[in-house]
Formats: C-alpha cells, structure tokens, sequence
C-alpha cells in the first residue's frame, strides 16, 4: 500500500514539473482557446497586440490530435499569445481568403502595429499592419515554442 501512494506521489510530481511530458493527461484547466465567431472579433484579438496563432479546421481524425494540442499549447502560452480555432465548414467565408485547400492548416498573425498612413477618410477606421506566418513546424507545444523563438515572438513581458 505504501509503494502505490509512493509512486501516485511521485507520478503527480512529474505531471506537474514537466513541461513536455505527453504520457499522461495534463490538467490545463479552463481551456483557453478562443472559438472564431466573427471577423470583428478577430480583429478585436488583433487590436489587443498578442500574437494569435489560428487553427482553420474541418473534421476529421488529425483535427481531434490538434484541438489536444491547441489546448496545451494555449494554457502553456497563456496569456502572451493567444490560441483560436475556426471551424471552416461553419465560416467558410474567412477561411476561403486564406486560399488554401488542404485543412486543417494554422498560421501565426503578429504584430499588429497602426498604421495610419496618407490620408484619414475616417477617424473610426484604424488600419494595422499585421505579419502572417504560415506554421510548417512540429505540431507539439514545444514546436510552438521553437517557431516563437525562431520568429522572434516574445513568450513574455520581460526583456529576454
């Protein structure tokens, strides 16, 4: 009896220190992925100026191993870059612009930045300038992390 509340000790220890440990359910919590309802959220989220790495999805099987990873990506990633998922079946608008036709994809739209260049037509109408990044990286949190680091994406408020 002693050895199993040992080792239950010793399991939720590693859960709760490993950053990358996949063998077990992690508790994340409360999920943090934002669902897309509309356009004018996005560009609300955009307005924030976070980075938000988008999911544009349909249903199938690689899309369940992504809505996992989305999950902990976004808890880990919390609350420096935001993590959203479009469900392209419902929202075929949007996602035709991305003019892509193999799903799911994601990419990474960063740094919002205003811009308001030449002539104002209308002081209600901000412009911004946003960098998108098509991510053909290891779909993990740690892929996530390696894509931040190597597109210069800051994961905090500190100067690193």
């Amino acid at each position: 009896m002693e050895e199993s509340s040992l080792l239950n000790k010793i399991m939720l220890n590693l859960r709760a220190t490993c950053r990358y440990y996949t063998g077990f359910p992690k508790d994340l919590g409360p999920s943090r992925v934002i669902h897309f309802t509309s356009e004018r959220e996005f560009v609300q989220l955009l307005h924030q100026g976070h980075p938000v790495v988008v999911a544009f999805t349909i249903k199938c099987n690689l899309t369940k191993h992504l809505d996992k990873v989305l999950e902990e990506s976004a808890a880990e990633f919390y609350p420096h870059i935001k993590f959203m998922r479009v469900e392209c079946p419902k929202y075929p608008g949007f996602c035709i612009t991305r003019q892509k036709n193999e799903y799911p994809f994601v990419e990474i739209f960063h740094s919002p930045e205003q811009a308001n260049q030449g002539k104002v037509v209308d002081p209600n109408i901000t412009k911004y300038s946003v960098q998108v990044l098509p991510f053909n990286y290891d779909l993990s949190a740690y892929g996530f992390g390696e894509f931040f680091k190597r597109h210069g994406i800051r994961l905090s408020d500190r100067n690193e």
